[in-house]
């Protein structure tokens, strides 16, 4: 070939449930129902129900609860591999409208990870996959040309500043009759929706495309 390739690796989980969480939102919306209650009422898994009430409820989630324009909440859930750790997330978003950016102030998890060994650890594992996550989301895309990749330094590949982390809150659900799960990249999905959806609260409008750059919140918004 022409050109030297190789693996590039990434995280399917990450993309699949920002796209499958997205359309949840958007289906709760299309039969008018609140998102949390619309999982709820499609879900007979209790440990799958109980991480998305307990982190609805630590975020104060209201029922129905429009956005402000500039300001809204989403959910993301997913329990990952389908195997794995069950992971809810409660994001808030703000947004610049003239600027295009999208800031996260704060963000709420709930875990269960079957028996707890180390709480400490969890709670870091997922709060570092969302921390992760926010970086993916608003920034991080890798960029190339007919010839190659372009994105050679901080510049060409920004990522999340200090500045921009959000401050996490992750409740662990113990639960010491079931097997622990693997709890490794279990959030980075979940997160990832729940900032979609909540700029989908703020503004009415959808953003389906990776990352959320101000250029596509602009074009959204326009």
């Amino acid at each position: 070939m022409p050109l030297r390739v190789s693996a590039l690796r990434t995280l399917g989980g990450y993309t699949n449930v920002f796209a499958v969480e997205s359309f949840m939102d958007e289906l709760a919306a299309a039969a008018g129902q609140d998102p949390v209650a619309f999982r709820l009422a499609h879900l007979g898994n209790r440990r799958a129900r109980a991480v998305i009430e307990t982190a609805a409820k630590n975020a104060g989630w209201k029922a129905v609860e429009k956005g402000e324009g500039a300001r809204g909440r989403g959910i993301g859930f997913a329990k990952y591999k389908t195997l794995a750790t069950y992971v809810a997330v409660v994001a808030e978003v703000e947004i610049d409208r003239k600027t295009g950016r999208i800031g996260v102030p704060r963000a709420f998890a709930a875990v269960d990870a079957g028996q707890i060994i180390n709480p400490d650890g969890l709670s870091n594992q997922i709060e570092g996959g969302m921390i992760q996550s926010t970086s993916w989301t608003l920034h991080e895309a890798v960029r190339f040309d007919r010839d190659s990749i372009t994105s050679r330094d901080w510049s060409g590949y920004p990522i999340l500043t200090m500045p921009e982390v959000p401050e996490i809150e992750v409740a662990l659900i113990d639960r010491p009759e079931e097997e622990p799960l693997g709890a490794g990249e279990a959030s980075q999905g979940p997160m990832a929706a729940a900032i979609a959806n909540a700029f989908a609260n703020a503004t009415g409008r959808r953003l389906r495309d990776l990352p959320l750059t101000p250029e596509r919140v602009r074009a959204a918004l326009s």
